[in-house]
């Protein structure tokens, strides 16, 4: 897909005009995205990608699912351990194939560039775009509640609010990865001050010997169900891979990921339970199943005139969380790009900015298409499928390369004990959900496949046409001059 022309990578523009490049370009380092992000921004990236909206509207998919508080809250346990042990793995993979693009590049460097196309599609046709419309959705659905206290915004409304929030931050992450990653610290402690409230008024209310709620009754029995409830669990912790995705703008990686992983994975675990326990110190499943924003109805029983306070800080939080998404998923697009499986474009830097300014645009553009619906379940379990799929064949990668390449440099060294228990626990949550619901498994399945032609005519097929080959480099280069963006150097 990537055309064959070479462009121009002189920098233009009145960076280059006064002679030195602004605060983002740095000096002297050509164009290029560099390494600034600290441990302390890897585990923002991290923690804020992660909870986002998943904390709020997930609670209601895994007691749908699950039948009772008790056997919820052990799946939210489940949810994080299995988060954790994917982590672990990518820790070694992220240490080993330092490129960005996460098991983009794993996949890449094990299995070639079918695999890797058909788990780039994936994410560009599902899960990227997908993820972000329901984070944008929450957030809208949050930031109006105030104004509609009795009933549910309005639709439209809805969806007009999440395309505007997609549009703002695509403009900040165009424009400065400074101001995204501030961004993205400021609604991080902002969204875990919202869950701070909730859990210490939680503790209050066990104090109280609320516990009238925490029992077995109604568990669910049917084995396909339980696996569909991890989809909405681990919808909420989607997001513990993010960091690799930009592993190349992190400061001492070796050292930093494996940190910035292993904390946030733990902060966010201890925090989602300890915020579910706090939801049903108060609301019954009843209420839980019948609510779409949990958080409010919880503060409506609480906090009286100030009940506001939790909407407008979930908005926060989802807000950061959709911040987190651009932020990395930008840098997939960019990195199948630069591997030429992807339109060209897409591998350029802004030359002011020094932004993958393209492939954050293109981001955007397919999130919005993805607002046509505001079925936020329905969106979450595509979500889910295509992405345990996905970050299941990233982790294979890790015993396969133990036996292809074992003298690649391992700076940490996984005991192969727990890829292959994620491996076996991905193929249950991605088998189980197709006997449960099999038309929306199907359909994920027909999207998914739809990736074969794709790859067929636009990858494999090399002796393209002249007409087609021409077409696609002026098209490159419209583009090229329009959003002033030169090829990396």
């Amino acid at each position: 897909m990537a055309s064959e022309a070479k462009y121009d990578e002189v920098p233009t523009g009145d960076a280059v005009a006064n002679g030195k490049k602004d605060d983002d370009a740095g000096s002297g380092q050509g164009v290029k995205m560099q390494a600034k992000l600290s441990l302390l921004n890897g585990i923002t990236v991290i923690v804020g990608s992660i909870i986002g909206s998943g904390i709020f509207i997930s609670p209601t998919g895994v007691l749908e699912n699950t039948g009772s508080i008790n056997l919820s809250l052990v799946v939210w346990v489940l949810s994080g351990v299995f988060s954790m042990v994917g982590a672990y793995c990518y820790a070694e993979l992220g240490c080993m194939i330092k490129k960005t693009g996460a098991d983009y590049a794993y996949i890449m460097d094990t299995f070639g560039p079918f695999l890797a196309f058909m788990r780039l599609w994936v994410e560009c046709m599902i899960v990227r775009p997908c993820s972000q419309t329901v984070v944008a959705l929450t957030f809208a659905i949050y930031a109006l509640k105030p104004f509609y206290p009795t009933c549910e915004p309005p639709d439209e409304s809805t969806r007009l609010l999440a395309a505007v929030s997609i549009c703002v931050l695509t403009f900040v992450n165009c424009y400065s990865v400074q101001w995204a990653t501030r961004v993205q610290d400021i609604f991080t402690f902002a969204k875990l001050l919202a869950l701070v409230i909730i859990i210490i008024t939680g503790i209050y209310m066990l104090c109280l010997g609320e516990v009238e709620y925490f029992t077995w009754d109604a568990t669910e029995t049917d084995v396909t169900k339980i696996a569909l409830s991890f989809y909405s669990g681990l919808f909420a912790y989607n997001g513990w891979n993010y960091l690799n995705f930009i592993i190349e703008e992190l400061q001492d990686p070796v050292k930093n990921l494996p940190r910035a992983i292993g904390i946030s994975i733990i902060l966010v675990t201890i925090v989602y339970v300890l915020t579910n326990i706090a939801f049903y110190t108060t609301l019954s499943p009843m209420e839980v199943l019948s609510s779409k924003a949990v958080a409010v109805s919880f503060a409506a029983r609480h906090y009286g005139y100030m009940a506001w306070i939790i909407p407008m800080f979930v908005a926060m939080s989802t807000f950061g969380g959709l911040n987190g998404i651009l932020l990395t998923s930008s840098r997939l697009f960019y990195a199948g790009a630069r591997e030429g499986q992807m339109p060209e474009i897409l591998t350029m830097i802004q030359v002011n900015r020094l932004t993958p300014a393209p492939a954050v645009l293109f981001v955007a553009l397919l999130s919005l298409v993805y607002l046509t619906s505001s079925n936020i379940f329905a969106l979450i379990n595509y979500v889910g499928f295509a992405t345990w799929l996905s970050i299941g064949g990233g982790v294979l990668c890790l015993p396969v390369l133990r036996y292809t390449q074992p003298n690649l440099p391992r700076p940490i060294r996984v005991n192969l004990f727990w890829p292959v228990i994620y491996i076996i626990a991905t193929i249950f949550i991605t088998i189980m959900p197709m006997i449960a619901k099999p038309v929306e498994t199907g359909f994920g399945v027909a999207i998914i496949m739809t990736g074969v032609p794709v790859y067929l005519v636009c990858i494999a097929w090399k002796r393209k046409p002249a007409a087609i080959k021409n077409g696609i480099i002026n098209f490159t280069h419209t583009l090229q001059k329009l959003m002033v963006v030169v090829g990396e150097k």
